[in-house]
């Protein structure tokens, strides 16, 4: 296409200029210097006339500039509609590069997070098994990994891929936002790979959301909490246990959730788990059986539950938070884990439920404590969180209980457990809340970012917990058999001190110390090889380094 009307415009602008140089030359022609004196009248004529063609001037050339001024605009506008536009623009933020289209109705960031665990483990050697009863199961259904119910083992000592994620989420047109995550870490060993998330949610009704997919619904102020800012290498045993009877990772879920800047809600319907980590916590053996290959178990139906949480912060300055929130989770129908009897019905011990849980590191991840399967009709879960961030000082603390309804006789075994937490930065920053989540991450920034040169050594943050789970109930005396109704789980208390280093935003380092003490009598002496209400748990240490990187 041609564009003709910068010359047209210019050509006024010649025009224009000579009619000006000839309204000059009218005037000098039309008024000679007199010779003569001239009367008043006359020369009040002559003024007026100047001044006539004065004004006419003036006009001349304000319509020049103007003429002018515009013809450079159409010609810079030519010039940016011919010239080509970029199809897409990236950003990076906390060096996550994003993608989006010219308009921004498409957006596509990448994220990306790897952790390598590397542990030493310090408890007894094992003596012989007519003295040295401590087992790991997993007899009566316990889904424990390197296990032995008849003898002392020792804890590995190793290193672990504890996460090792990639992904995309990002932003269509429309209201929507999608995510897929893909994690090869593991626990005990590494993943072959599996789906770890994979969700999309519509946000056209703010502040209110909707999320379908497998993901973790909001269970709690840990849980909620980013794995890549969690002040210890793992979650609190009783948040871990307790998130998993009907929440937890990868579930697949329906979820309405609503936020503002000091409060949140959220109600989901979940069913099962998917890729290879634990599924609905129900594994489908027998009382008789003493191991149990991994991975995930096929079942005949799938878990039906339901989850909520809310919160509320009734302080909320830029210096000072006090967060309140509660949450729960009901199942109303465990998995069905052994199919039809002979008569064809489903007997109702088929559904069953088992709380267990590793202790908080997991290159070795034994699970110390453990129900073993509960023939159940139903189970519930109620928590209560709370937490105080002062500057740099940031105090979190949650109480689970759970509930599980027998089938097989009538019984309601219940169980319960908390944790205590603090952190402190050394250097001054402090954790930022993350009112999407009702949780608080990592600080917004780095005072100063490693640079030895300069005098930068990063962030320093202290951590301090203690945690406390017990899956017993009416567990009895030491030296006695259980009763029929009772549940000898145990309990696993856990001290743990940390100091995390943070010398860029994408990068972290964590070193653990944990003190872990199982309490648990024999749940059978025949299965566990030991006298009738044997001792069965133990106290070890264990140190761990944690190397991170993730955007």
């Amino acid at each position: 296409m041609r564009h003709t009307f910068p010359n047209r415009r210019l050509a006024r602008a010649a025009l224009i200029g000579l009619l000006l140089s000839g309204a000059a030359t009218a005037a000098l022609a039309q008024e000679p210097v007199p010779t003569a004196p001239r009367s008043d009248a006359a020369s009040a004529s002559t003024v007026a006339k100047l001044e006539a063609l004065e004004a006419e001037v003036d006009a001349l050339k304000a319509q020049l500039n103007e003429l002018k001024a515009s013809t450079v605009a159409e010609i810079k506008d030519v010039r940016d509609n011919t010239a080509p536009k970029p199809s897409a623009t990236v950003s990076f933020g906390k060096g996550a590069p994003t993608f989006s289209s010219a308009d921004g109705s498409y957006t596509a960031t990448l994220h990306g997070v790897l952790q390598l665990d590397a542990a030493a483990y310090d408890q007894a050697s094992p003596g012989p098994t007519t003295s040295d009863f401590r087992r790991t199961g997993p007899a009566l259904g316990a889904s424990a990994s390197n296990a032995d119910a008849a003898h002392a083992r020792n804890l590995k000592d190793g290193d672990l891929f504890r996460r090792a994620r990639i992904g995309v989420d990002g932003t269509a047109p429309g209201g929507f936002e999608y995510r897929f995550l893909f994690d090869f870490g593991g626990s005990g060993v590494e993943n072959a790979g599996q789906l770890y998330e994979g969700w999309v949610q519509y946000s056209g009704l703010k502040p209110f959301h909707v999320r379908v997919g497998a993901f973790a619904p909001s269970l709690g102020l840990a849980d909620a909490n980013s794995t890549s800012y969690m002040p210890f290498l793992d979650r609190p045993s009783p948040v871990d246990i307790s998130r998993n009877l009907a929440g937890g990772d990868s579930r697949t879920a329906v979820e309405v959730f609503g936020y503002g800047a000091n409060w949140f809600a959220a109600a989901a319907v979940t069913g099962r788990t998917v890729g290879v980590i634990n599924t609905n916590n129900v594994i489908p053996v027998t009382a008789s059986t003493t191991s149990i290959s991994v991975g995930t178990p096929q079942t005949y139906s799938d878990q039906l539950a339901f989850t909520g949480r809310v919160a509320y912060d009734p302080i909320h300055t830029d210096d000072l938070r006090l967060h309140l929130g509660a949450h729960g989770s009901y199942v109303d129908r465990p998995a069905n884990a052994s199919g039809p009897g002979a008569n064809g019905a489903t007997p109702i011990t088929s559904y069953v439920v088992a709380l267990n849980g590793a202790a908080e590191l997991r290159v070795d991840n034994t699970k110390f404590v453990n129900t073993g399967n509960i023939d159940a009709r139903n189970a519930s879960e109620a928590g209560a969180e709370f937490a105080l961030q002062k500057g740099a000082l940031f105090l979190a603390s949650e109480y689970e209980h759970l509930a599980v309804r027998r089938s097989d006789i009538s019984s309601t075994p219940e169980f319960s457990g908390y944790y205590v937490e603090g952190t402190w930065f050394l250097t001054g920053e402090s954790k930022t809340y993350n009112a999407s989540a009702a949780a608080f991450d990592g600080p917004a920034k780095i005072n100063h970012v490693f640079d030895p040169r300069n005098g930068g050594f990063g962030a320093f943050e202290l951590a301090l917990r203690w945690s406390d789970m017990n899956l017993n109930y009416h567990a009895g005396s030491a030296g006695a058999a259980p009763t029929a109704d009772a549940v000898r789980g145990g309990e696993q208390s856990i001290f743990s001190a940390g100091l995390n280093w943070y010398p860029t935003p994408i990068v972290r380092f964590m070193l653990d110390y944990q003190h872990v003490r199982v309490d648990r009598l024999s749940p059978s002496a025949s299965a566990y090889s030991t006298p009738a209400g044997a001792q069965v748990g133990q106290s070890y240490n264990a140190v761990a380094l944690r190397s991170q990187v993730a955007f």
